[in-house]
């Protein structure tokens, strides 16, 4: 119906004042809710092709459009707008469209004319667990990438993992000192918790050894421990490939993967390949020294190697220090090498925290220089920190706010709620269960998701699973309430089909249009990165279909052309929902 209206109009300006104007400079919008229209048309930019005022541009426009175009059915005229009404006929079409489409709003391409983007996220380290950081990172991660597959791209998803570094030797030390071979299995923990458990033992332990020399000293000053002293001896023998230490590092690291394993699938996450900075950090090493040869870099005195960003407005970037160890920055050069031999990368997304948003300047313009076809271009999504009521996250002082524990609280409080609305009454304890789990975590990813991913944000677990207003169980209970009326119709074999001459009311013909605004919305969370765009059109949908739903009777009192009519468009919200919420990574139950 809109490239329809927009050929239309530009015939119009072409038979009416002679000039040619492309469709993609018609400017169409949504009607303001305080005029009558469907659509509007600005026509301040066909004045100068018109010689006329504006009212008399658009008068002129609409007349020409209601006498020559069947989807207008009437207009008015607000001094340079030109609110159009859209015909009921048109708008009939238009559900039709939608409901012949199950991949509506989806971007379909062939597999050979598809980019390949990358998407990067969660990027843990090997000495804790996942924490409500991370759980940020991996919504905003799964959600991009399942953005960008709707609009029409090949997505891979990667994970790098910070396997290597003091971080994993203060936990591998403290478990040597003190563990007495305690296990995941001795001790009943997941692996990741274990490890945690022994990083935040060591800050322990170094502190009590800090108080001590500054007491013995007479000092102020942090002097370095002994147990540090040992981290870093410890460090440097996994540089040298120690055969005991790097087998003690394989085994402890194994217990946190299996753990890390356990919280990406309660989360509803994945990745198709995952990279490890253990492997990533030596090729990238090869490649500053082969950009050193072909003078990209430069070497100090010292012997470390820089590169010169001064001509790019940045100052001099440190990649190799000069005893020949390397930085973050030489790893993530290393993972993009590895990352481009093993895919034809046309875009690469980064889904990192703001306090990295210089890093990857760097590295953009490093990538650039080495050659990489996507360095220039790759995008940094970077992301606002999650805070807490009660201040900020500290991994080393054992005060992060566990995914884990977040999760299986979430699926505890929405069974705790559902069982004290009698909302799960009818059901077994398998199906409460499942309701519960799915109802909580749709509850936490909403939250998080609908927040523009560029703010910081307030985590506030009470306020998300509240079964009204802006979260992910209102939306969750209106379509499992959409799913029941489907099944009622099912059951009294009411055939679903809109006949061509049903009348509309002003609701059914809003849910129409604002169904119809799906696509454009999948285009722009994609232009945008921004998932939040999805989560608020979902919100927006379900509140609009309530409130029809509260003013239009659909199984009761209305003949049977209309209650075919409203059943359409409650089936066609409904796999709209469930098609934004899955792109949100939030299932919806078909009952609740």
């Amino acid at each position: 119906m809109e490239k329809e209206l927009l050929a239309s109009i530009v015939k119009a300006i072409k038979i009416l004042y002679g000039a040619d104007v492309e469709a993609s400079s018609v400017s169409l919008q949504k009607t303001r809710k305080e005029f009558e229209g469907n659509v509007t048309l600005m026509v301040f930019p066909f004045l100068k092709m018109s010689h006329k005022a504006p009212e008399q541009t658009a008068q002129e426009i609409g007349e020409w459009l209601v006498q020559n175009d069947d989807n207008v059915d009437k207009f008015n005229v607000v001094k340079g707008f030109l609110n159009l009404v859209i015909s009921d006929s048109s708008m009939i079409d238009v559900l039709k469209t939608i409901d012949a489409d199950d991949e509506f709003g989806r971007c379909v391409k062939a597999k050979d004319k598809q980019p390949l983007v990358m998407v990067e996220y969660s990027s843990p380290n090997t000495n804790k667990p996942l924490h409500l950081g991370h759980v940020r990172n991996n919504l905003l991660g799964w959600s991009l990438a399942k953005i960008m597959e709707a609009n029409g791209c090949n997505v891979v998803k990667t994970n790098i993992v910070n396997d290597r570094g003091i971080h994993i030797c203060k936990s591998m030390l403290a478990w040597q000192k003190w563990g007495n071979g305690e296990t995941p299995e001795s001790s009943g923990k997941k692996g990741d918790h274990l490890i945690g458990d022994y990083y935040v033992l060591f800050d322990k332990k170094n502190k009590e050894q800090e108080v001590a020399l500054k007491t013995h000293l007479g000092t102020e000053e942090i002097p370095e421990t002994e147990l540090m002293k040992e981290a870093r001896e410890m460090l440097v023998k996994w540089e040298n490939n120690d055969a005991n230490v790097r087998a003690l590092w394989t085994k402890m690291n194994g217990w946190v993967y299996a753990g890390f394993d356990e919280s990406y699938k309660a989360l509803g996450v994945d990745f198709d390949k995952i990279y490890y900075e253990s492997n990533t950090y030596l090729v990238g090493k090869e490649k500053v020294e082969e950009g050193l040869r072909q003078g990209i870099f430069f070497r100090k005195d010292d012997g470390s190697v820089w590169a010169d960003l001064t001509k790019d407005g940045l100052d001099e970037k440190l990649l190799l220090r000069s005893d020949g160890t390397s930085v973050y920055m030489t790893q993530d050069i290393g993972t993009a090498t590895l990352r481009f031999r093993d895919y034809p990368i046309d875009k690469m997304i980064y889904v990192v925290g703001n306090e990295q948003n210089y890093h990857f300047q760097v590295l953009s313009l490093l990538l650039d220089k080495l050659g990489f076809k996507w360095g220039k271009d790759l995008v940094h999504f970077s992301y606002g920190m999650v805070e807490l009521p009660n201040g900020k996250m500290k991994s080393r002082e054992g005060t992060v706010v566990d995914a884990d524990d977040l999760i299986s609280s979430m699926i505890e409080n929405a069974r705790k709620i559902s069982d004290e609305t009698g909302k799960f009454d009818d059901m077994t304890e398998e199906e409460r269960s499942e309701i519960a789990r799915i109802v909580g975590l749709g509850a936490l990813k909403y939250f998080i998701l609908k927040v523009d991913a560029r703010k910081n944000m307030l985590f506030n677990p009470e306020e998300s699973i509240d079964f009204n207003g802006n979260t992910g169980p209102f939306i969750q209970y209106t379509y499992a309430r959409i799913r029941s009326i489907l099944r009622k119709a099912k059951e009294q074999h009411i055939i679903l089909d809109v006949s061509a001459d049903a009348m509309l009311n002003e609701k059914e013909t809003a849910l129409i249009q604002m169904m119809n605004e799906y696509p454009a919305v999948i285009v722009q969370a994609g232009k945008d990165y921004n998932p939040s765009c999805i989560a608020n059109y979902c919100y927006e949908l379900t509140k609009s279909f309530n409130q029809f739903y509260h003013d239009c009777p659909i199984l009761k009192d209305v003949d049977g052309k209309t209650q075919q009519l409203r059943l359409v468009i409650a089936r066609n919200v409904a796999k709209i929902i469930k098609s934004g919420m899955d792109m949100l990574g939030i299932e919806v139950p078909e009952r609740m």
